[in-house]
């Protein structure tokens, strides 16, 4: 019996000490993947939000000019022109995360760069179509009971934004580009610095030239291809893009049906999860005061937009971390990846949340300085 027992124990501190093991294996294994994705997800953030800002700032411009018909207008279109266009070009561009992210954990670098190709090629064909719909928006907004006034302030707007449809293609393949290699540091520079010398352009196009609203649409596509280019310059000379370099060839434009097989299913995805928010702002614009009703809710709605896309950034780094790691074939890891960006996703709503309801006095006075439309959109948050 007690040689039973001495053998015993030393088994039960063998199998503690082993479950003690697998437990810190496990915290560490999260510890690790944690720092990887916030790595990434952190300048990821500063990027997309960078991105979209420069839409935000035009809006914001306009609103201080201090004429409600304009400011609604461009309210109106910006919420147009993202249910059209952007929300489908930045919906297909996703397919890159998953064809770029695989070949560049499987190292296939050539097969890579004809990814971006096909897609700068695809997104900019996608861009000619959305551009014909942009010239009829007054006309289209006018068949949903839109305001004239506000319809062909819309119009114009969506016009002078068509240079900007096109950089914002390009833009968003090269964002792919530099993200699925996890080179996210060249694209939080270019972003950022666009952003900076956005709110100048914007402010000279808008107040000094006296170009108004229409300003504010050409200083977005200034912005947009200014992006373009620094990271076109960037690729072309810098080291690190020497393996994914990418060249026009023939093999390019062949992989444009594997490339929709996947962009269409995101683009759709995407744009009815982002259409369920924007079709608020055309109803807002058939009810009694429909210049005010479209100013107020648009600001709402920008502001709650700009918090998408902190969670939307942590997801396209999380995305590029699994897919990645299911090219080099380790799926155990991409699991882990997943784990940490929900418990990242609730942090983040959870913050983000309390940060604007504590804030909901002030927002207001970044896009107008109307106290009547202020009132009403803190009425309306609450």
């Amino acid at each position: 019996m007690e040689s039973s027992r001495e053998l015993a124990a030393p088994l039960l501190v063998l199998r503690k000490s082993g479950e003690q093991e697998n437990n810190n294996g496990v915290e560490s294994t999260f510890c690790q993947e944690f720092k990887r994705v916030s790595s990434m997800a952190a300048p990821m953030v500063a990027v997309t939000v960078s991105q979209y800002l420069l839409q935000v700032v035009s809006l914001m411009m306009v609103g201080h000019l201090g004429i409600l018909v304009s400011f609604s207008g461009v309210a109106i279109a910006t919420s147009f022109a993202e249910v059209t266009g952007f929300s489908v070009l930045l919906g297909m561009s996703g397919a890159l995360e998953t064809l770029c992210g695989q070949t560049y954990g499987a190292e296939e670098y050539r097969k890579f760069g004809n990814y971006i190709w096909c897609a700068i090629v695809t997104l900019t064909l996608v861009c000619l179509p959305i551009s014909l719909v942009w010239i009829f928006t007054d006309k289209i907004l006018m068949l949903f009971s839109q305001d004239p006034e506000i319809s062909h302030a819309a119009r114009e707007y969506c016009i002078y934004l068509i240079p900007a449809l096109f950089g914002h293609a390009v833009l968003q393949a090269l964002t792919r580009y530099f993200q699925t290699q996890s080179m996210i540091f060249p694209m939080v520079f270019s972003s950022i610095t666009a952003l900076c010398l956005h709110v100048p352009i914007c402010w000279g196009l808008v107040f000094k030239l006296g170009l108004r609203h229409i300003g504010a649409a050409l200083a977005i596509g200034v912005s947009y291809w200014l992006n373009v280019v620094w990271l076109a310059i960037y690729m072309i000379f810098s080291p690190a893009c020497q393996k994914t370099k990418i060249v026009f060839s023939s093999n390019a434009l062949l992989s444009i049906p594997e490339f929709l097989k996947l962009a269409i299913p995101s683009g759709l995805m995407f744009c009815f999860e982002w259409w369920s928010f924007e079709v608020l702002t055309l109803l807002a614009g058939i009810l009694p005061n429909p210049q005010l009703e479209t100013a107020v809710l648009s600001v709402c709605l920008n502001t709650t937009t700009l918090h998408y896309f902190i969670p939307y950034a942590v997801g396209a780094s999380a995305s590029t971390r699994v897919s990645n790691e299911l090219g080099a074939g380790n799926p155990k890891t991409a699991k882990g990846a997943v784990r940490v960006v929900v418990i990242l996703g609730v942090a983040e709503a959870v913050i983000v949340s309390s940060v604007f309801i504590s804030c909901r006095h002030v927002l207001g006075y970044a896009y107008s300085n109307d106290k009547e439309g202020l009132r009403e959109g803190e009425d309306s948050r609450k």
